[in-house]
């Protein structure tokens, strides 16, 4: 304990040690790694203090009234929450023809727990549905719990909205299905569902029993939706993306309207159109 030292004069004999010099003299080593430590510790909380005002700005941000989800399992989860905590309404819109079966099997698992939860459906796509099988199927066994579907030439985007309080849309400044912005301001929201709700009152409705076959009425308005957007100077890869369809069908859709109208090119095409009612003829 450092209590009792030799003698300067004669080492073999110890001489008493006032305690509170021993007491010093044992503590003092320690007391200087403990203020060390203590200066530690304080620059590690002020690192931290620092970073947690960064956390918190970005958390804030995160949980805005716009919020960007990238990579499909963080959109996927989003959407998976979003549709357990849906009661009322769900609104979709569908775009690009049919949808993948894996795709559309993970739909309808989701939306038949909608509906058991009294949860009404509306979807719409494009007119080149009607003609793919796997998602005829899948609008067959949602119809029979209650959702309904219509389709349309229009081009428009991928649009979810869960009771007019959330949205998703993709990301434009992301590849498709990489990112997407969940949106909860009540003023945006409420502006795309109008546009929703714009978009289903021109819409055609679909009737499973009808849709195995493709309408003719649907053909001649895919055929005008092609011949409009190649008019607007679209390529052909450009118009099967925006409608859907593939270039194939595209060509097939200008070459008909070429041999009808006796067009020598696209331009000549084009201009036979614009000569014509073709283009502004609608369903009677």
């Amino acid at each position: 304990m450092g209590l009792m030292r030799p003698l300067a004069e004669t080492p073999a004999l110890l001489a008493a040690v006032p305690p509170d010099i021993a007491d010093r003299e044992l503590t003092r080593p320690i007391e200087r790694e403990l203020l060390a430590h203590q200066h530690t510790i304080a620059a590690i909380r002020d690192s931290i203090s620092a970073a947690e005002t960064v956390y918190r700005s970005t958390r804030s941000a995160a949980a805005g009234p716009v919020r960007l989800l990238q990579g499909a399992e963080v959109i996927q989860a989003a959407l998976q929450q979003a549709a357990e905590a849906c009661r009322e309404e769900l609104l979709t819109c569908q775009p690009g023809g049919g949808r993948a079966p894996e795709n559309l099997a993970r739909s309808l698992s989701r939306v038949l727990a909608m509906h058991r939860r009294g949860v009404k459906q509306r979807t719409l796509y494009q007119h080149t549905v009607r003609a793919h099988g796997p998602t005829l199927a899948y609008i067959e066994r949602a119809t029979a719990s209650g959702a309904q579907f219509r389709t349309i030439n229009e081009v428009f985007d991928r649009l979810i909205i869960y009771d007019r309080t959330t949205a998703f849309i993709p990301d434009p400044r992301h590849e498709l299905r990489t990112a997407a912005l969940a949106i909860d301001h009540p003023a945006i929201v409420h502006y795309l569902a109008k546009v929703f709700d714009h978009t289903w009152e021109r819409a055609e409705a679909v009737s499973i029993s009808q849709e195995y076959a493709r309408p003719p009425l649907m053909t001649d308005e895919t055929r005008r939706a092609v011949l409009r957007l190649m008019v607007e100077g679209y390529t052909d890869a450009a118009i099967a993306g925006r409608l859907g369809v593939s270039p194939r069908t595209v060509s097939t859709h200008i070459k008909k309207a070429s041999d009808l109208l006796g067009g020598r090119s696209r331009a000549h095409l084009a201009y036979l159109l614009a000569q014509s009612d073709l283009l502004d003829a609608g369903p009677g």
